[in-house]
């Protein structure tokens, strides 16, 4: 969706001194107004417990840019937007501060009375900000009223609810955004186009000639300073409840009406309401939980999961889940979709494969050299492109066929204009448009699959750890393929080509 307007805005950042803050709002605030789409009618509050001067707090946000992209054109002109409240979450006479200054600052820039609250702190006061903001007034405003949520969205669907309860009391479904980065990234949201925009692939997307659909999330990184946390979620709840299942619900469904969020979304939650339940004994058979062990990445000795900070040294908690998903409707019965995501792995990428079936008679087989399957290749990070595996004709004489690459690079000609997810995310939460935001019943759906799963392996005990790091996960996963006559299509033979615009 094309955004005309620059949007007049007050955004109120709540954890602003924290990680998520520094590290990616900041620089994407900075990189809409350098590009200048972001008026002078914008300012940003930042919200956290720590006492700074709002002098302070602007050195903060200039550190983080610098440190983002090195740059520095109209950075003093951006930073004086910026403005620090020293903050208790759970006090009214704070909320009452902050109200009064974001009622001046309305003033002074002019932005109409429009509001923006972004969530960048721990889930547990999601519920409680949202309440305060409604019994506290701020969000009593003759502008519009959002409020952007970071995950996770609960831990289970019954902590999921109560917390959109909480929420829901203060914020109307249309009015909540709640962020799955991954739905920022430039190839995620080219699915879409890749599949509705070209006649040679929308009339082949389905179970007629697609054998099966291979999704990727690997990364070489371990929890570092985040163990706590992840002790709490691993890699099922982090990653395969929100970011995987998104990417399957693009991929897999129907046609919308119109390229409209309320459009989208009721046909990503069709494909969702048709996940195949895994329960019960199912769960072993057809998903696979890892945890990484010590092991060398790049020469460097990584110690295991269970030796990280803050991590139980008798850790059932999973940092590597495969997965085989079945859709069971009519364009997609029978087709297997294989999800994998894990920590300490070979290679940091994000990867989606589809492979297309055999041809009925290969009349190029010999014994040297079996035909390979065409696949289409979506590549989502740390390069992003698509390329098309084909089969030609070898040069010379003889009609033996070899495989050749069409690719497509965003990091070749257009990459230095590839906006970061947080940045296209903001601007489209500023201008409205939630097309790239999970709505509620995304979420519930989400974790009703995913529940299922995390019962079974809470009440047994794992044989952990059961991967070297820096390998592609446990052996059970390509079993998992190999019982189908699949395997995972190795990620070192699928890079983009670059230079292949």
């Amino acid at each position: 969706m094309k955004h005309t307007e620059k949007p007049k805005v007050l955004i109120m950042i709540f954890g602003a001194t924290g990680d998520l803050a520094n590290r990616k709002l900041f620089p994407s605030l900075y990189q809409l107004y350098e590009k200048n789409q972001l008026s002078e009618h914008f300012v940003v509050i930042g919200v956290a417990r720590r006492a700074l001067t709002n002098e302070q707090f602007q050195e903060k946000v200039k550190k983080s840019i610098g440190n983002a992209n090195g740059k520095n054109s109209k950075l003093d002109e951006f930073t004086s937007h910026f403005y620090y409240h020293s903050h208790d979450v759970s006090d009214s006479n704070s909320y009452m501060v902050l109200n009064d200054l974001a009622n001046g600052f309305d003033q002074q820039y002019g932005t109409e009375g429009n509001r923006l609250f972004y969530l960048a702190m721990a889930p547990e006061f999601f519920g409680t900000i949202a309440v305060h903001l409604k019994q506290d007034g701020l969000t009593d405003v003759k502008g519009f009223k959002r409020l952007i949520i970071e995950k996770p969205f609960g831990r289970d669907l019954d902590s999921a609810k109560e917390l959109n309860q909480q929420i829901r009391t203060a914020f109307d479904e249309e009015d909540i955004y709640r962020i799955d980065h991954y739905l920022g990234k430039e190839m995620v949201q080219n699915i879409e186009v890749i599949r509705f925009a070209n006649a040679i692939f929308e009339p082949l997307w389905n179970n007629r000639y697609i054998s099966n659909i291979q999704i990727t999330s690997s990364e070489v990184l371990g929890v570092e300073e985040r163990g706590r946390y992840y002790e709490t979620s691993g890699a099922l709840r982090d990653m395969v409840q929100n970011h995987i299942l998104q990417i399957v619900a693009l991929l897999a469904m129907e046609p919308p009406i119109k390229l409209e969020p309320r459009e989208i979304r009721s046909e990503k939650v069709k494909v969702l309401r048709a996940l195949r339940p895994i329960q019960g004994n199912k769960v072993h058979k057809y998903f696979i939980r890892g945890q990484y062990g010590a092991g060398k990445i790049n020469g460097e000795a990584i110690p295991a999961y269970r030796n990280e900070p803050m991590v139980d040294p008798n850790s059932n908690t999973e940092t590597f889940v495969a997965g085989r998903l079945l859709i069971d409707n009519f364009r997609w019965a029978g087709v297997p979709f294989y999800i994998r995501t894990g920590k300490r792995m070979r290679t940091k990428s994000t990867k989606i494969v589809i492979q297309f079936k055999d041809i009925p008679m290969n009349l190029y087989y010999n014994a040297e050299q079996q035909l390979n399957p065409n696949l289409l290749v979506i590549h989502v990070q740390p390069e992003e492109g698509i390329t098309l595996h084909l089969n030609a004709k070898k040069t010379g004489q003889g009609i033996n066929a070899t495989p050749v690459k069409l690719s497509y690079a965003n990091s070749g000609i257009n990459g230095y204009n590839t906006p970061e997810s947080y940045e296209r995310l903001l601007y489209d939460c500023m201008h409205g448009d939630a097309t790239n935001f999970t709505h509620w019943d995304e979420v519930a759906l989400s974790w009703n699959f995913v529940d299922n799963i995390s019962h079974v392996w809470e009440s047994s005990i794992a044989h952990f750890p059961n991967y070297e790091s820096g390998t592609v996960g446990p052996k059970e996963s390509d079993i998992l393929l190999a019982k189908d006559g699949y395997y995972w299509w190795p990620i070192s033979e699928l890079e983009v080509e670059s230079n292949c615009n």
